[in-house]
Formats: structure tokens, sequence, C-alpha cells
């Protein structure tokens, strides 16, 4: 019996959110994702989707029938938007995997676990046993997170 692809990833964008920086950018498009612009809702049902965070149990290929959600802002942004997502059950990524993404920030210190949302949607691709093709394509620091998290992508 052939296996029904999982829902699509949506992303929760907030309009803060730079697109000439952000590093999902180039996957618009794409029919396996879609772009909502918070507050703002598309149309997919939320049923069945768990939202990529920080404090819950280790995402699993337990979770690869199930639709992903995650938030797109800088770490302050994303928080404000969590409060509209909070009936979605969380879902984290191991917290071995390291950011090539240079972070700068004087104001505020991202969590030590945090990553681009390119390379946190590569790693939960990785957990959920999800194709991982073309998405790092044009992401700048693509090969020095892949060379940094090696062990974990060949763990898969």
């Amino acid at each position: 019996m052939p296996v029904s692809p999982p829902p699509p990833t949506i992303f929760i964008v907030h309009p803060k959110e730079k697109r000439s920086k952000c590093s999902i950018e180039p996957l618009r498009g794409r029919d396996e994702f879609r772009f909502w612009k918070f507050p703002q809702r598309g149309l997919e049902s939320l049923d069945n989707y768990v939202r990529l965070g920080i404090g819950g149990p280790i995402l699993s290929e337990a979770d690869a029938g199930q639709g992903l959600l995650i938030l797109d802002g800088t770490w302050r942004l994303a928080e404000k938007m969590e409060a509209d997502y909070q009936h979605l059950p969380v879902r984290s990524l191991a917290p071995t995997w390291q950011t090539a993404y240079p972070r700068k920030s004087k104001i505020f210190e991202d969590p030590s676990t945090g990553l681009a949302t390119i390379e946190a949607l590569y790693a939960a691709n990785i957990h959920l046993g999800r194709p991982i093709e073309g998405l790092l394509d044009e992401y700048h620091w693509g090969e020095e997170f892949v060379a940094m998290n090696r062990t974990l992508i060949a763990g898969g």
C-alpha cells in the first residue's frame, strides 16, 4: 500500500522578517511548503500538525505522518507568535545540532540550541526521515552546516 505524503510544512513568517535575509525564502512556490504571514492564516487545517520548538519531545519518525509548523522570525519575534499556536504539540530537535549561521545580536542572547530556520527545517527532515535534497542549495552557510553536523545527518 503506498504511503501518502505528509501534509505540507507551514512556515509562519513574522511581518518584520526581511524577505531578503530570510533563509527559507528560496523554498517559496514548492508544493511541500506553505507560507503564512503572521497573524494571518492560510487555508490548511492545523489538525495533525506539530510545532517545531524548544522544550518538547524530540521529533522522530513517529511524527512523520504529521504536518510540521515552523515559526520564522528572530527569536524575540517567534516568542510573540507562539501564543497563537500553543494548541499544537511541540516537538524539538536533538540539542546537538549546531548552527553555521553567524549570530551577532548585541542586545539579546539566542538560545544555545537555536538554528536558522532553513537549518531547523533540514534537521527536522532528518529526524522525520523526509527528503533533504535541495533544501540548502541557496543557503550561504549550507556546506558549513552539513560539515558541522555530519554525524547527525549520517545517523538520520
